[in-house]
């Protein structure tokens, strides 16, 4: 029988097109009559917008037109991007311009949209568009940003505050007052980027029979664009349709709606042709949203036994210059600092200033990274402090398995308490630490020294919240083909997203893999959703595919006993047959199923049931479901270069229950590339000017597979009960604790020095300085 598919390794649905080059990505989709636009982004910081004089880009041939902000302001209710999610810390709103019209305030926005016959000319006549500015000062450090006397990133603001909250639970300042101990460092995560191999790009085109507007994005949240281009135009939903193509990967960036997806959307409509834009590397690099900086003063309080007491501190945030999502990454990187571990007491006071670069939203981790990273350093620094090995410290302090569930004392961002569900941490530790040889590596370091080389060790845990609700529709239905189609407005952007929803739905209708189809990222064939992020598409679309195929197994079987005439208790569904227990040979097939309940004119349905084999399902689930896992990094520091080398990556997970252990593995390996990228190589610099400084692969560094070290996973499974199947989010796990356990492993490297790493990435030039100072 080939019913079952749940944790097997079965191959990827996705591939066979990827492999032979028949993937469609957006630049993939050619329309007759199509033309292209380019964008004319600003090369300021901040400036005024005097004038634009686009009379030699209107004269050179092939260009159609050029569109500014009054353009947007004549075909639509509104030119700014009201996205924000719904927070009562902000002190300003601060929307981004589909097209800047009085200021722009950050390098790269975007003021004026060229259409051209082809891309190129587009290009060229972007140059010829002349815009007059008057540069205002910019404000590019957020540390900066808060003074009185610092410029303002509005010219209509008061200042740069954009909001303000505190994370807190129990009296920290009490715990603090009566602690054996307390120990306080700074640190600073930069900003970095997110790099899909696939930048953005869209595709806009206006049916003339029905005049549907159609937009192919490569976007993590098609359903959600849909909505927003509705209410831009003042269109009714059904009038718009949004498709996620392949996408080749979106690591949270993508989640956003962007403002060229509405211009080139607005210029389709204005011109009555298809438009596509594509945004090139360049581009990416000056108008993506990225994620960070963050800087943080954080204290932790101990007891005599290396109990922890509390943790207090503060948190400044950089925002960048507009609201593209909200608050999440701030709020995501005080929520999960503590998460892993008993904290009796905690707060986190948080400010988020308004910067002259590139908006912030999230990227693989939305901030519970850098939470982590904090959390985990002052456990390394305790624990030197007070001669507690790392691992034990942490073993301590870490939230034991018969306390599950563990109610912690905030809540989400939407008032949802903070509840652990599963999991046994202090044994995903363990098995790391045995694993990596934990035990046995002082004596290898001891040996390394002994020959002139500098390894270390370190040792990082983390907690994820993923699965984030509320719902996330799909519709399961049987053809008369005697395929299984399932459609979804959960957006796949190469996690595996197809095969997941097949296995899901194949577990209760034969096992066939191969006669599922499945249709992701299509606001036409769903009528509500969100996409993909905050790794929650297995858990919240595969729980509604599965209770939907749950629904048509029950009627297939009912259908079935009327045509066999015997009970349905008695059947079973095999491969595209439904069959009589203990009597194979007694069977119909699933098409015929189908077919009998399309029903002829005239006569009765089977057994006088709905017609159709269908069901369509929105399941329900608020409270998040939360993730663990352990990583261990080994390293090697080059004192001569203070370049780190990773040899080693032990990687113990626990995603809940797991579907398909190929796909666990591809994702979060890949997020532990991820993880080392942020650890060691990607710096997006910015001058004080408000200039982007690092705007190429040779100055923005990217984890390549000579960086890659030896990986060794592990998965261990603890169902949660807050969902039919029993699984968890694991796209981001991997990108967690990496940061944290490299830092901890340079140190331990880097010990007979005293070198302390309070930064990430841990760039060269700034370690070589460390051991300079440290006399190395």
């Amino acid at each position: 029988m080939t019913t079952k598919t749940f944790g097997k390794r079965t191959r990827r649905l996705e591939d066979p097109e990827l492999l032979r080059g028949k993937a469609r990505f957006v630049d993939d989709i050619h329309i007759d009559g199509m033309v292209h636009a380019a964008f004319v982004r600003s090369p300021h910081a901040h400036a005024r917008i005097l004038a634009i004089d686009a009379t030699a880009a209107l004269a050179m041939p092939g260009v159609h037109a050029v569109l500014t902000r009054e353009d947007i302001r004549a075909r639509t209710l509104s030119d700014r991007l009201a996205v924000a999610l719904p927070d009562r810390v902000y002190k300003q709103q601060r929307d981004r311009p589909i097209l800047a019209g009085d200021e722009t305030v950050y390098v790269g926005e975007a003021i004026a949209m060229v259409i051209a016959d082809n891309p190129y000319v587009a290009e060229d006549a972007v140059s010829q568009v002349n815009i007059e500015f008057d540069v205002l000062p910019a404000v590019s450090d957020c540390r900066d940003a808060l003074s009185p006397d610092a410029a303002k990133v509005h010219s209509d603001a008061s200042d740069n505050l954009i909001a303000e909250f505190a994370s807190a639970y129990g009296d920290v300042d009490a715990a603090f007052a009566g602690a054996a101990h307390a120990f306080r460092e700074s640190y600073w995560q930069h900003r970095g980027c997110a790099h899909a191999m696939e930048c953005r790009g869209c595709l806009a085109a206006v049916d003339p029979l029905d005049d549907r507007l159609t937009l192919w994005s490569s976007t993590q949240t098609p359903l959600v664009a849909a909505r927003l281009l509705a209410e831009l135009l003042g269109r009714e939903e059904t009038s718009i349709r949004v498709l996620a193509p392949d996408v080749g990967g979106g690591f949270g960036p993508k989640l956003v709606f962007y403002p060229e997806e509405a211009a080139v959307a607005i210029a389709a409509v204005i011109l009555n042709k298809p438009v596509k834009w594509i945004e090139d590397r360049r581009e990416h690099f000056v108008s993506t949203t990225q994620e960070r900086d963050q800087y943080w003063d954080a204290e932790i309080a101990l007891d005599n036994d290396g109990k922890i007491l509390g943790v207090r501190g503060t948190l400044l945030h950089d925002h960048g210059a507009y609201t593209a999502r909200g608050l999440t990454v701030p709020q995501g990187a005080v929520a999960s600092l503590t998460l892993a571990y008993v904290v009796p007491t905690y707060r986190m006071d948080v400010k988020v200033a308004l910067t002259n670069k590139v908006p912030v939203t999230p990227v693989r981790g939305a901030g519970q990274p850098q939470g982590i990273f904090v959390m985990e350093r002052l456990l390394d620094l305790a624990a030197s402090a007070l001669k507690i090995d790392r691992a034990d410290i942490r073993r301590r302090n870490l939230v034991p398995a018969e306390a599950m569930p563990f109610k912690k004392g905030f809540v989400t961002r939407g008032g949802i308490p903070i509840v652990l569900d599963s999991g046994d941490y202090p044994a995903c530790q363990a098995d790391a630490v045995e694993k990596a040889g934990w035990a046995d590596f002082p004596a290898r370091q001891r040996a390394a020294r002994a020959e002139g080389r500098y390894i270390g060790i370190g040792l990082a845990n983390y907690v994820e919240g993923t699965g984030r609700g509320p719902f996330e529709q799909v519709g399961v239905r049987l053809a008369s083909t005697g395929l299984i189609h399932v459609a979804t407005g959960a957006a796949a952007m190469g996690q595996s997203t197809k095969t997941m929803l097949a296995q899901v739905v194949a577990e209760q209708l034969g096992g066939a893999m191969e006669r599922v189809v499945v249709t992701t990222g299509d606001s036409a064939k769903v009528a509500m959703g969100f996409g993909g992020f905050n790794s929650r598409q297995t858990v919240m679309a595969g729980s509604s595919a599965h209770i939907a195929a749950v629904k048509v197994r029950d009627k297939v079987l009912q259908v079935a006993s009327h045509l066999l005439e015997v009970d349905a208790g008695d059947l079973d569904i095999d491969g595209d047959n439904v069959f009589v227990k203990g009597a194979a040979d007694l069977k119909i097939s699933l098409r015929q199923v189908a077919k009998a309940m399309v029903g002829a004119a005239g006569f009765l349905l089977p057994g006088n049931l709905a017609p159709g084999i269908e069901a369509t399902e929105n399941v329900v689930i608020d409270a998040m479901t939360y993730a663990n896992g352990s990583a261990v990094a080994e390293v090697e520091v080059d004192l001569d270069t203070a370049a780190v080398n990773v040899t080693r990556i032990v990687f113990v997970h626990d995603g809940g229950r797991i579907i398909n252990p190929t796909i666990v593995d591809g994702q979060v390996t890949g997020a532990i590339a991820h993880g080392i990228g942020n650890a060691l190589y990607e710096w997006m610099g910015y001058g004080d000017d408000g200039q982007p400084l690092t705007t190429n692969f040779a100055d923005y560094l990217l984890m390549t597979s000579s960086e890659m070290p030896a990986i060794s996973l592990s998965h261990r499974e603890s169902p949660t009960p807050l969902n039919p199947l029993g699984v968890k989010g694991v796209g981001e796990s991997g990108v967690m604790p990496i940061p944290a356990a490299i830092a901890s492993a340079v140190e331990d490297a880097l010990s007979p020095f005293g070198v302390r790493i309070t930064q990430v990435p841990i760039r060269p030039n700034d370690l070589a300085a460390l051991l300079e100072k440290a006399g190395a």
